[in-house]
């Protein structure tokens, strides 16, 4: 069976990295699965879903002039998932990316007036100019100094 791009192949992962993973696929050759194409949640690490030696089933996205296999977990799933919504199997619930909240559920933070900001605003910029003004005032030799 030869590699070709959108092919879904079965390969053995061979090891694991920060921003992804190889994968051995047939006729020896290796690819990778980047971190972003491991899950369809935000992948901190990449052993929170893979190991080594797993059997797993990916499908090839690219192939560059070099030889570099770009390949995708993610890409099965969501196919999956959308196969099996359209047999009416229930859907995975949609979680918010990067573990923030989903604004769409209707639990919105309430948002602080514009007076809270506007106090929040000026603080900080009072607190930035004091710092400012400490730091320049002792490169010129103190307040009210004169050069000679």
């Amino acid at each position: 069976m030869s590699i070709e791009v959108g092919s879904v192949v079965e390969g053995i992962v061979t090891g694991i990295t920060n921003f992804g993973a190889f994968v051995e696929l047939p006729e020896g050759k290796t690819g990778l699965v980047h971190i972003s194409e491991v899950a369809d949640v935000y992948v901190k690490d990449v052993h929170d879903f893979l190991q080594e030696n797993q059997k797993v089933q990916v499908k090839v996205l690219s192939i560059d002039e070099r030889g570099k296999i770009g390949l995708s977990i993610k890409a099965l799933q969501t196919a999956a998932n959308g196969s099996q919504a359209a047999e009416g199997a229930p859907r995975m619930p949609r979680r918010a990316p990067h573990g923030g909240r989903d604004f769409h559920r209707g639990n919105r933070p309430t948002d602080p007036s514009f007076e809270d900001k506007l106090s929040r605003f000026l603080k900080d910029s009072d607190a930035r100019l004091t710092d400012l003004r400490r730091k320049t005032d002792s490169k010129r030799g103190g307040r009210g100094s004169r050069r000679s």
